[in-house]
Order: C-alpha cells, then sequence, then structure tokens
C-alpha cells in the first residue's frame, strides 16, 4: 500500500450499535447508494480536515483532463460554491486535505452498510500492515450515527492505468498484475470476496501502487464454503451467473481477475498480449520465460490460500 501517512487512527473506530430501528432494516436499503445532503456534512468534514471541492476545483479538474464543463444555462455559476463532479454518482464528491492539498474521494455510505465493515476491517492498522493488501489508501472514516451514514475519505488514484505517455512496459504490466492477484488472494483469506473485480474499480498513483476501489457489492463471510444466492450484477459476469442459482462468490472473483488480465493486456501492454498469442510448440526466449514464470507465480499465489478461503 501506499506509505501515505494517516490523519486518524482507525483503529480506535469501534463499531457503532445499531439501535432496534436500524436493526430492523432491510438489508437492500441499507446496502444500497446513498444522495447526501453535502452541504450539511462540510463543517464537519472540515473539523475532520478535509474540504469538499467548489465550482472553481472542478472547473480545474475539467480543464487538466481536457474536457469541457457542464454548464447550466439556467442559473449563474459561483466559483467558490461547493459543486458535485457531474461525471460521479451522488455518493462521490471530489475534495482535499486542507492540510497539504492531497486530492481525495469522499464517498457516502451507510453506517450499517457492508461496505462500510468491509473498508474498516481493511484499513484498520493490522490490515494495512500486510504487504498483500492493496486496497485503497483511506484517510479517514467519519461516522455520523444520528443520520446512519458515514464517509470513506479515500486517498484520489487515477483510473487512466495507461498514462499519457504510452504503453506501460512489459516490467510495469506484471507488476500491476501482480498487485491485482495479491489484493483477490488477499480478500479471500480473509474470507471476503469483492464481487466486481473489473478494470474500472482498479486505479493508480502512477508510483508504482495499484488499488481496489468500490466495495458496493462485497461480502464478508463468517463461515467457509459459502454460495451466493440470487442475482449477480458485477461488471464483469461468469456465464454460469447469469441465472438465478447459488454460486461460490470466490469463484466469480477469480473468473472476474481473468477477465481483467486479458482486457488489461489487450489495452495497455501490446508486448504481454502478444505474448498470450504465442505459438507453444516454438521454443521460448528469455522473454517469453519470464512471462510463463510470472504464469506460474500466480497459480501458486492463489493456491496457498486454498487452506482459509475456497477459490
Amino acid at each position: 500500500m501506499s506509505p501515505t501517512p494517516w490523519l486518524h487512527d482507525i483503529a480506535e473506530l469501534d463499531p457503532p450499535s445499531p439501535s432496534s430501528s436500524v436493526s430492523s432494516l432491510d438489508e437492500e436499503e441499507v446496502n444500497s447508494r446513498l444522495k447526501p445532503y453535502w452541504h450539511k456534512y462540510t463543517p464537519l468534514l472540515k473539523h475532520r480536515g478535509f474540504r469538499l471541492d467548489t465550482v472553481h476545483d472542478v472547473k480545474e479538474h475539467y480543464r487538466m483532463c481536457n474536457l469541457d464543463f457542464p454548464r447550466n444555462p439556467r442559473r449563474s455559476i459561483d466559483d467558490d460554491a461547493l459543486c458535485p463532479d457531474p461525471g460521479l454518482p451522488d455518493n462521490l464528491f471530489r475534495g482535499a486535505r486542507i492540510v497539504d492539498g492531497m486530492k481525495v474521494m469522499v464517498k457516502a455510505v451507510s453506517l450499517w452498510s457492508r461496505e462500510f465493515d468491509i473498508i474498516r476491517f481493511l484499513s484498520s492498522p493490522t490490515m494495512r500492515a500486510q504487504s498483500m493488501n492493496h486496497c485503497i489508501p483511506v484517510l479517514d472514516l467519519v461516522q455520523v450515527p444520528e443520520d446512519d451514514t458515514a464517509f470513506i475519505v479515500m486517498e484520489e488514484w487515477s483510473s487512466q492505468l495507461i498514462p499519457d505517455s504510452g504503453p506501460c512496459s512489459l516490467k510495469l504490466f506484471l507488476e500491476a498484475i501482480r498487485q491485482c492477484i495479491e489484493h483477490a488472494a488477499f480478500m479471500h483469506a480473509h474470507h471476503i470476496a469483492h464481487l466486481d473485480i473489473s478494470l474500472r474499480n482498479l486505479v493508480t498513483d502512477y508510483k508504482g501502487h495499484y488499488a481496489y476501489i468500490d466495495f458496493e457489492l462485497s461480502r464478508r463471510f463468517k463461515e467457509p464454503n459459502v454460495q451466493l444466492c440470487g442475482y449477480y450484477r458485477g461488471t464483469e459476469v461468469p456465464p454460469e451467473c447469469e441465472e438465478r442459482k447459488s454460486n461460490d462468490p470466490y469463484k466469480i472473483d477469480v473468473w472476474a481477475l481473468a477477465i481483467l488480465i486479458l482486457r488489461a493486456c489487450k489495452a495497455s501492454c501490446p508486448m504481454v498480449y502478444d505474448l498470450l498469442s504465442l505459438n507453444l510448440s516454438r521454443s521460448f526466449s528469455s522473454q517469453d520465460t519470464v512471462f510463463l514464470n510470472w504464469l506460474n507465480w500466480s497459480s501458486q499465489c492463489f493456491t496457498k490460500t486454498q487452506t482459509n478461503a475456497p477459490l
């Protein structure tokens, strides 16, 4: 994980005790996306050391991305007014850490949601010290029990995995895939299935670190050999999940991870994609051998977790 210092020790954030009214809430309701009134929480977030983006900030972001800022012709725009990014869902808001200007992403979730529980677990001091944990670095978890709401304040990394300078090298590509495989294996070893592994849920800091985001569909299980029942709505859907029947959640992750690797090969590193199309009857060069050794390593990475979780 990124060596960024954390402002608040997340270990001190004990899970809140749900009231009887919260306990009776429908599971689907507490795990659905929120649409908070962001102005209400601006003072609280500022007190915790973060400010939300204004119109000026969002305009600058769009300028840096070479995009046109969406305008509303019906009203004038005050550059100092609070401004959600039109390109983000209602539960996400860009911002910055006040002390140093670090860009952050703030996500509103239900205090009782599976996502908040999993993020809190993966972001605890014990878990974040593990080298195989590649969850997006979380700077703060802001709880608002009276509104049954929590805010996950994360470092803002880029979803553009390929820099504008051009395709990645084989070394960088393999390093990225290694981290993807490591985090999937790490989650499975702790009985967590991400259930939405895809290129859109992988980000980078352009410093050699890659991380998983978006745990909205993720599940944390108390028992081994579990089955996921009902309709599966992840980005990459295995063929067997198209029918409404029980499926192994860990195998869903493995299948999605394989699709991610194939898509990443084709999109980011033509050299790797060519290696995938090798004629196996010919002799291998030293570069080919490196790739095949990596495939063998990735297989072993998952094999090591089989005693802890069914992969």
